[in-house]
């Protein structure tokens, strides 16, 4: 039985200076798609793991990361300005290599350059890209009929518009494109809308009816749960999910009381959660979630009460078995030992948990000799365990407290070895090297330093490990002055699931169309695979969804089930989680402003994902607000400051303007200390200095470890963490010095 995985809040707590403080206790999956036809765009019906059955001359969804032949998909992440004219020589068969070029080359090409083209606001040329294009690029015929009617629309031709969407229709009634024709046909018509709600509830382009209706008139329940059954990314969504269950409670059936549950838990509104998972306890995650809710919003007899039903109804439940451990903390310790050898007996591969569960309460107990036998226990029964190497690095923080070199030395190198897949073997092989310095042991820190670098290349003690190796990757005084050569271009490779289509439109760069036709596809929300949650974790952060995006990436291996050979650690390794995971949106924005403040803009790329993961209109509950996280009063002061007139802070060009002027403020407080000007735009010049003044600028590694605040802690190596992964993707040198370095 496999163990739930406990998340400690690294990195999420950090986020917006505030904006979600336990956004790692249950992010869910997106909302389950209920629709059943799927088509390919030839019509055909499609496998369930969304491949076409047979025929299609498409890419296929993949797990190995082989970039298809292809002249065309090279050019699909450059803007439409720069890849005009190669598009043209292949479309017209005079490209320099066209020998190479694939079958379809050539109607991709058109494809492309009529899409750009009405991105252009040049519907004429879009039509005549698009001309009896069907003929030589079938597989594509319904994208094609759509981009027509648009370009058709555009031109003001409101009449040949209406002719081709009918015709879609009458040609595709079940693609999910179809969609996109009842959405335009019924501006005119409103049966066409009705249409689409039946038929098609999970599209984007229904969720945009659906609000349209909603505007009209608010008090349509059965529209509201349109919207909370299958579109959580809605910015609204809580408040839909509020007007539900305030005003329309007495009309709600138990399968929409789980739905609005998973939709609370999804936007982390656990309280709320749990009361309406309260309503269904049906399944074990139902009923945990019940439990988890009440607990997580303050109503702590209540938690008790359902932890209790959930274990006493679903006694071998994976759920359960966190419900017994969390009773054993909310019930005393004089209560507790008879959960905990509850949790012991059902759930034996939890053994090094209930040791340690059972320490604390012996502590709590005053039985201080049976509490360290316990903790002993783990070390020698379940070395390998996450809890033994929490343990060892307690230890090893312990020793290096009271100046004990050689003893934290010991207890790090134990975690390296006992548990090199723990959380925190990075940082404890990253101090093996730092302490083997302290003792005079060169060769020794040296090679940890280079574990590091070769083990978990991805993380902030791989940059700090960088440094004291001697690589050009800025140390804390130098890092805001580099400009780093940054390669932007890359080549995407089909995803591991979704169909024929979805796949060609992922590769030409169409992520709109893509994530829309994904939506309908995907009915696995709730407990998808690894190759599902990869797959919508990038069509998600494709249209901006990037919050929720980057979360599916970072724990593929939660929550998402086996999925054959495409494992979470195969998953992880692929350019496509790494570039997706650190995408670089506001690209020329960026770069523009970072030049003026004289700001490496791989560290402003670094902080920005960390306040707002890119979301321009968020607000944090402190009231920041926008991609860099700009207080109002800070706003104000800086536009007092400078000759910034007019600002608003949602703006994403005002927010990096505004973001960049401070961030550079804070560098000039702190002579261009990176480490303490990122520090100080978390928590405030007033508290770094008075940490500056406590703990000393000796060792900066030790200082980031001593700062008190546990967000502006986590916050800091999240930014450098950031900072390192975007220069180790997006600068050739770094990515080819370290790929170099591991093999």
């Amino acid at each position: 039985m496999k163990k739930l995985k406990q998340f400690h809040p690294k990195w999420m707590v950090t986020i917006g200076v505030g904006l979600i403080t336990t956004l790692s206790l249950g992010l869910g999956m997106g909302m389950a798609r209920w629709t059943d036809q799927r088509h390919s765009a030839s019509g055909e019906q499609l496998s369930p793991d969304g491949s076409a059955d047979s025929g299609s001359s498409l890419p296929r969804a993949s797990v190995a990361q082989t970039i298809p032949s292809s002249l065309v998909f090279p050019l699909a992440t450059l803007p439409p300005e720069e890849r005009m004219k190669e598009l043209e020589a292949i479309a017209q068969g005079t490209h320099a290599q066209q020998k190479k070029a694939a079958t379809l080359d050539p109607s991709r090409a058109r494809f492309l350059l009529a899409s750009d083209a009405l991105t252009l606001g040049q519907p004429q040329d879009a039509l005549g890209h698009l001309d009896a294009l069907e003929a030589s690029y079938p597989e594509m015929e319904v994208a094609i009929l759509s981009h027509r009617a648009q370009a058709y629309d555009a031109l003001g031709d409101a009449d040949a518009a209406q002719v081709t969407w009918q015709q879609l229709l009458q040609t595709h009634p079940d693609h999910p494109f179809a969609a996109e024709a009842l959405y335009a046909l019924g501006s005119d018509d409103d049966q066409f809308w009705t249409q689409a709600i039946e038929r098609f509830p999970s599209h984007p382009r229904t969720v945009e009816i659906v609000q349209a209706k909603l505007k009209e008139n608010p008090n349509q329940p059965n529209l509201l749960l349109i919207l909370a059954r299958y579109a959580p990314y809605h910015p609204d969504i809580v408040t839909v999910l509020n007007r539900l269950t305030e005003n329309h409670s007495d009309q709600l059936q138990l399968d929409d009381w789980e739905a609005i549950g998973f939709a609370y838990w999804e936007k982390w509104q656990y309280g709320k959660a749990g009361r309406a998972y309260a309503k269904v306890p049906t399944t074990p995650q139902n009923a945990y979630r019940a439990g988890r809710g009440a607990h997580l919003g303050g109503r702590t007899q209540e938690a008790i009460a359902h932890y209790r039903a959930a274990v006493q109804r679903f006694p071998e439940a994976e759920d359960s078995s966190q419900a017994l451990l969390h009773l054993s903390r909310l019930v005393g310790a004089t209560k507790a030992l008879p959960y905990l050898d509850q949790l012991s007996e059902t759930f034996p591969e939890r053994g090094d948990e209930v040791l340690l569960a059972r320490a604390r309460v012996l502590d709590k107990l005053n039985s201080p000799v049976s509490a360290k036998q316990a903790r002993k226990s783990i070390l020698t029964q379940y070395s390998a365990s996450d809890t033994a190497a929490d343990l060892r690095w307690e230890k090893a923080q312990a020793a290096a407290e009271q100046g004990q070199w050689t003893e934290a030395w010991k207890w790090a190198g134990q975690v390296v070895q006992e548990n090199p897949d723990s959380e925190w073997a990075p940082e404890a092989a990253f101090w093996v090297g730092k302490w083997a310095k302290k003792l005079g042991k060169a060769r020794e820190a040296t090679r940890a330093f280079n574990y590091v670098l070769r083990r978990y290349p991805e993380s902030y003690y791989a940059w700090r490990s960088a440094v004291q190796l001697g690589w050009d990757v800025g140390d804390f005084h130098t890092v805001r002055r580099q400009s780093p050569a940054l390669q932007q271009q890359r080549r995407r490779t089909p995803l591991p699931r979704g169909s024929a289509m979805v796949q060609e439109l992922y590769l030409l760069g169409q992520d709109y169309d893509a994530w829309s036709l994904w939506q309908v596809e995907f009915k696995n929300a709730k407990t998808p695979t690894v190759a599902e949650q990869f797959t919508d974790g990038v069509l998600k952060i494709g249209v901006g969804h990037y919050l929720n995006g980057i979360f599916l990436l970072e724990n593929l291996d939660w929550r998402a089930t086996a999925d054959g050979d495409f494992t979470a650690d195969v998953a992880i390794n692929t350019a496509t989680h790494a570039y997706t995971r650190y995408p670089f949106p506001y690209y020329d924005a960026i770069r523009a402003w970072a030049h003026q403040r004289q700001l490496n803009p791989l560290l402003v790329i670094s902080l920005m994902r960390q306040e707002s993961r890119f979301q321009p209109a968020i607000t944090s509950v402190a009231g920041a607000k926008g991609l860099m996280q700009v207080m109002p009063a800070t706003a104000q002061w800086i536009a007092n400051q400078t000759d910034i007139d007019t600002y608003e802070l949602t703006n994403p060009q005002d927010s990096i303007k505004l973001g960049t002027w401070y961030l550079s403020y804070t560098h000039g407080e702190y002579a261009d200390n990176s480490m303490f000007a990122i520090a100080s735009y978390n928590a405030g010049p007033g508290n770094v200095a008075s940490w500056i003044d406590r703990f000393g600028i000796e060792d900066l590694d030790t200082f980031v470890t001593q700062i008190p605040f546990p967000e502006t802690k986590g916050y800091v190596t999240s930014v450098f963490e950031n900072y390192w992964n975007y220069l180790r993707l997006y600068n050739t040198d770094i990515s080819t010095k370290l790929e170099n370095h591991r093999q």
